[in-house]
């Protein structure tokens, strides 16, 4: 072989290996309340809230760093064994990351960090992650290299400071009554 083929040859080699390292899949974003399949698990974000502290005594609550986001999710195993449920991970609009917080003290019904979901069944509870109150997506991972995500938009978010919303009495609501045009 000349030398010329040899140093194309090579260059050719690097050049695929080197290239084909760097190509990166666009991320599959779905809406929220949509269901978004990942594996074995098919997810969905049921309620997202933001809250300045947990915890109802004033004396022992939580206060963030910036902001407690409280996403409520369902996760189903289609699979015929059981499952673990991974890591969730915030991703704000310019790529910096948010993870979960391991600790779900004064967080009624917190997933917790070690999720297991049997065969066919479907497990549901609160997530927690610690940041500033904007636009996320909420990035679900597994053992692929896939980059699947639901979308958290700001306006879908309830803040308060109580984690749970009390249930609304119908008998009390008063609804406005709009008066008909004058013609």
């Amino acid at each position: 072989m000349s030398r010329l083929f040899q140093a194309v040859l090579i260059a050719a080699c690097v050049l695929s290996v080197g290239c084909g390292s760097g190509v990166t899949k666009k991320p599959k974003i779905y809406p929220s309340g949509e269901k978004a399949t990942i594996g074995a698990l098919t997810y969905s974000v049921v309620d997202v809230h933001i809250a300045a502290t947990l915890g109802e005594d004033q004396a022992t609550a939580r206060t963030p760093q910036d902001r407690f986001f409280l996403i409520k999710i369902n996760a189903s195993n289609s699979s015929a064994e059981t499952v673990s449920i991974p890591a969730l991970t915030l991703v704000d609009d310019h790529g910096k990351t948010y993870p979960e917080i391991a600790d779900g003290n004064g967080v009624q019904n917190w997933l917790g960090v070690v999720r297991r979901v049997d065969s066919g069944q479907t497990a549901d509870g609160v997530v927690v992650f610690d940041a500033p109150a904007q636009h996320y997506r909420l990035r679900l991972t597994d053992d692929t290299e896939e980059d699947i995500s639901i979308d958290i938009p700001l306006n879908f978010v309830n803040e308060s400071n109580v984690p749970t919303l009390p249930p609304v009495d119908p008998s009390t609501v008063q609804v406005p009554t709009i008066p008909p045009k004058a013609k």
